[in-house]
Order: structure tokens, then sequence, then C-alpha cells
């Protein structure tokens, strides 16, 4: 089992930045990967960014490419994304996702935390 936890939510403006921190607990061991999603009121969950836990390599949406950067600590088992040049239609719920089995999808989840862009 791995228990992940959010943080960083928050208010900023319009053009601003925000970091979020993913903190991972549990069977560590067994994430190959995580990831980031966001979900605005009413739909589906979208794809934000991933890191492989080992290597680092590293995927983003095209909608967040040279705004957002995702990173890792494996010694202390968190993934953040920093988010600059925030904009309103990034006001949403990101959650923090790891994957133990390749091939069949994200299987943890973090609560969720909630981004507010003010213009």
């Amino acid at each position: 089992q791995v228990q992940l936890v959010e943080s960083g939510g928050g208010l900023v403006q319009a053009g601003g930045s925000l970091r979020l921190s993913c903190a991972a607990s549990g069977d560590t061991f067994s994430i190959y990967r995580m990831g980031w999603f966001r979900q605005a009121p009413g739909k589906d969950r979208e794809f934000v960014a991933q890191i492989w836990w080992n290597g680092g390599k590293t995927f983003y949406a095209d909608s967040v490419k040279g705004r957002f950067t995702i990173s890792r600590d494996n010694g202390k088992n968190t993934v953040d994304l920093q988010m600059n040049s925030l904009k309103r239609e990034d006001a949403v719920v990101y959650y923090c996702a790891g994957d133990t089995n390749i091939g069949s999808g994200y299987d943890y989840w973090g609560q969720g935390t909630q981004v507010t862009v003010s213009s």
C-alpha cells in the first residue's frame, strides 16, 4: 500500500507561481512513476505531468509545457510540481498519483489540493 498526501495549494494571482508537493509513504519501493493530474468541476480528470521514480524522466501535457516543472526527491519520497505563469484555467483541483504496476495505470491517488487563480 502507498499513501499520498498533497500540499501547497492555495490562492495566487494570474501570472504568479505556486508549488505543490506530494509526500509518499508506505510501500514506496514499489513506485515506478509519479504523476500530477487535475480536474475541473464537471469535467474528466486530465493528465498534467509525470516523472519516473528512477532516472527522473519527465513528460508534460501540452497545456503546461514550459510553465510547469515536475521533480522528485527519492530520499524524502516527495514529488513536487512547480507551477509558473499561472492562468485562470489552471485553477482546479490537483491530484498526485502513484503507479506501482507497469501497464495498468496509476493505482494510488492523493486527496487533492485546490489551486485558485485570481485575475
